[in-house]
């Protein structure tokens, strides 16, 4: 007996035993101890790391000058939180590689942004060499699982 076949369903043979039927492009992922199912955009490590930095960032701009509120002040912290705010786009969009990858990319940009701003910071003062390059470097490894992840969508895909 035979049952109408959709993907992840059992199709009953013949001889009765059952038998999963998986698609060819379907590569398993092994969940250690050390890891959990990704639920949300919430559980992505980049997700976290970029909303971590934008928070440090939001803070960081607390001190600066109130002549830099509606220049500086407010282009990096907009640029800073779309990061993640794209990160959460993307992760909702990963069923269509494009989209997927264009969310990504955005936040990719958004991110190489805000260390735009970070090198005016510094230019002006406002910030030390050292919170420079920790929040340079934050925002370099962040780009990185970025481009990690839109390079190999189907390992994301739905």
């Amino acid at each position: 007996m035979m049952e109408r076949l959709n993907e992840g369903t059992i199709e009953r043979r013949n001889d009765s035993s059952p038998r999963s039927i998986i698609p060819s492009s379907y590569r398993p992922i092994v969940i250690t101890p050390l890891m959990k199912k990704i639920r949300s955009h919430r559980d992505l490590k980049v997700f976290q790391l970029s909303f971590e930095a934008g928070m440090q960032i939001f803070e960081m701009t607390s001190s600066f000058p109130k002549e830099e509120k509606y220049s500086l002040i407010d282009q990096i912290r907009r640029s800073s939180r779309s990061v993640s705010g794209n990160i959460a786009e993307a992760w909702r969009k990963r069923k269509y590689p494009k989209s997927f990858i264009s969310k990504l990319t955005d936040s990719e940009g958004e991110a190489a942004e805000t260390q735009v701003w970070l090198e005016y910071s510094l230019s002006c003062k406002y910030i030390t060499k050292e919170r420079y390059d920790e929040l340079f470097d934050k925002y370099e490894h962040i780009m990185a699982m970025l481009i990690n992840m839109y390079t190999k969508p189907d390992q994301w895909k739905v």
